[in-house]
């Protein structure tokens, strides 16, 4: 099996990060919520078929969180040559951490392509008093 193809042109950024307190609608160990805005845009010659992500969560004790699966926000979206893709989701969590992303699939000749989202803090408000 071939390795996927880093495909120039095609990038993923974070467009907007919002902290929630989710309140008790979260687990005791991961009280805070982090709703997360991003863009895949495909600026390559090729369509492309969007089949699924990989997040990859840093906590502060060195310990990680890997969650994959298919498809993003349960769609898989094909991207022809200047089109762009936003979602949003979220992640929930104990404390600080770092998320970095990436988003993998196969363009018009099936061949596996992967774009990388760079990496983000994910860094809980100081209390108010």
């Amino acid at each position: 099996m071939s390795a996927s193809l880093a495909l120039p042109g095609l990038t993923a950024r974070l467009d907007k990060l919002v902290y929630h307190h989710g309140g008790k609608c979260l687990p005791p160990d991961q009280p805070h919520a982090f709703v997360y805005f991003i863009t895949i845009h495909n600026a390559s010659e090729h369509t492309l078929t969007l089949l699924g992500r990989k997040w990859v969560i840093a906590r502060e004790d060195g310990t990680r969180q890997v969650i994959e699966g298919d498809g993003i926000v349960g769609e898989r979206p094909v991207l022809a040559p200047g089109e762009s893709f936003s979602y949003n989701s979220y992640h929930v969590a104990g404390g600080d951490c770092v998320a970095q992303g990436s988003f993998h699939g196969v363009d018009e000749a099936k061949r596996a392509i992967h774009v990388v989202l760079p990496a983000f803090a994910l860094r809980v408000p100081a209390p108010t008093s």
